[in-house]
């Protein structure tokens, strides 16, 4: 992939899903004539770090549930991404599980009584780790984008928090800001 082939936008998976419908990234991809894709490695309960507690409102070490994704397009891996949700609202329910969700999380979010109204995002640059190399499929000289998102209710309740890095010669960030 060039540099920046890929531009992505945050709207899409911000937003429902109709019922029935496939994630946000799988039918962003289509849409483009590509084929988007995931693994899902890890789903279940663990202690919050403190990046993570500071994003839910939580103290560090409480429990949170993780779903730890390898996002692919056209199956080359794109960015590796750490959803998180508090634990009262994710345990027990398919998000804990790592099973894919039709329509995505925040569907389901929505079906559980959990809808998010504002993100907050943070872009960052800076060099991967080793296993992000990896995992990517990059050289240690290429830096990543980081993306930290926290989606919040309509009573400024943190309801999810996601963790993304991707290559930054593979990605161009798009954000369309209304005023007023």
């Amino acid at each position: 992939m060039g540099s920046g082939e890929w531009t992505s936008t945050s709207m899409p998976y911000l937003a429902l899903r109709a019922a029935g419908a496939s994630d946000a990234w799988t039918a962003e991809a289509e849409a483009r004539g590509r084929r988007g894709g995931q693994r899902i490695l890890h789903a279940g309960e663990q202690p919050a770090s403190p990046a993570v507690a500071e994003m839910l409102g939580i103290a560090t070490g409480e429990t949170v549930v993780v779903r730890r994704r390898i996002i692919e397009l056209d199956d080359v891996p794109c960015e590796l991404t750490d959803t998180y949700y508090p634990a009262p609202i994710a345990a027990g329910t398919r998000l804990a599980a790592t099973g894919k969700i039709r329509g995505g999380a925040v569907t389901l979010l929505a079906e559980l009584g959990h809808v998010g109204v504002t993100a907050v995002e943070n872009v960052t640059a800076r060099m991967p780790l080793t296993d992000e190399c990896d995992q990517l499929r990059t050289g240690p000289g290429e830096p990543v984008l980081q993306i930290s998102r926290v989606t919040l209710d309509a009573d400024d309740r943190p309801i999810q928090a996601d963790l993304m890095v991707m290559p930054a010669d593979r990605q161009q960030l798009r954000y369309e800001i209304k005023i007023g």
